[in-house]
């Protein structure tokens, strides 16, 4: 691949998904995009490249895209975010909104679909306390691949052995041949979506709790900051932002404010002068609810 190449694929990949590629990742775009070019019908990357620069096939780019997208993830990563949302969000939250009866969840970045499913897990455990509520548990992604294979709820055995506890795949997962499909209950709690974080997302509405989890690393500062501000604004102004173990808003906008003793978890800030998202949320698109009981 020459340099031009390479340089017109980072733009491509900037533009498009707010890809930030260093100027010395020529092999990782070589390994990734070097069997998408073969299986569509390419001797080489470069006359792959070729056309892709003249704009006339949409798709060929959009897989591209997905190929180059870090979708790794697994069941309770990291546990802490978890343990926060159980503890401290979900029962704060539960007393702040008694009149409206309603909680909206948004996880910004799915992947294969591990994160909503642990929020859905953990909701399902405290079927007690939301009883009667409406929690609404939305999941996002930038691939179709991926929110395709999230959709169906298969997970092989070495997924489902990565952070979910043994009682929990028994309780919640029924043995597909050499495949583990999670229960249909939980499958049902979330509704996924197709969404790029570097697009415009006012439209979703306002949410109570945003994960937006190892993401962010993958983009410069500049897209960081106006993602963060953008997410900022549908925040409910009392809300909870959970970043990864390796993520920060610190240094990058001033709409958020870390929650003390608990790494990862922000809120509104209330002082900053960018406007914020009111508890009330805005007109939304119907979601799959989650009712009480078991």
């Amino acid at each position: 691949m020459t340099p031009l190449d390479y340089d017109f694929l980072r733009k491509c990949l900037k533009q498009q998904s707010g890809l930030a590629l260093s100027a010395d990742k020529h092999y990782l775009v070589e390994s990734r995009l070097l069997p998408l070019a073969r299986n569509a019908g390419f001797k080489t990357l470069a006359e792959f490249v070729r056309i892709l620069k003249t704009g006339r096939d949409a798709g060929l780019m959009a897989s591209v895209v997905e190929a180059m997208t870090t979708n790794e993830s697994f069941f309770f990563r990291d546990k802490a975010p978890f343990e926060h949302f159980r503890r401290t969000i979900i029962p704060i939250l539960l007393a702040a909104r008694r009149k409206t009866g309603v909680i909206r969840i948004w996880c910004a970045a799915t992947a294969g679909g591990q994160e909503p499913y642990s929020l859905a897990i953990c909701l399902k455990e405290m079927a007690n306390e939301i009883a009667g509520w409406q929690i609404e548990l939305l999941a996002t992604d930038l691939s179709t691949e991926v929110l395709d294979r999230a959709r169906r709820g298969l997970y092989s055995q070495s997924e489902v052995q990565r952070g979910l506890p043994v009682k929990l795949l028994i309780k919640y997962f029924t043995q597909a041949g050499e495949l583990w499909r999670i229960a249909p209950e939980i499958r049902a709690m979330v509704k996924f979506r197709r969404l790029n974080l570097v697009t415009d997302f006012a439209a979703l509405g306002t949410f109570d709790v945003i994960f937006c989890r190892n993401v962010l690393i993958y983009f410069d500062q500049e897209t960081k900051s106006d993602v963060l501000d953008r997410l900022a604004r549908v925040i409910s102004s009392d809300g909870y932002l959970v970043l990864g173990a390796a993520e920060t808003a610190v240094g990058l906008t001033n709409a958020f404010a870390m929650v003390a003793d608990k790494p990862g978890l922000y809120t509104p800030n209330q002082s900053s002068s960018r406007p914020l998202a009111q508890q009330t949320p805005y007109p939304r698109p119907r979601l799959v609810a989650i009712s009480g009981g078991r």
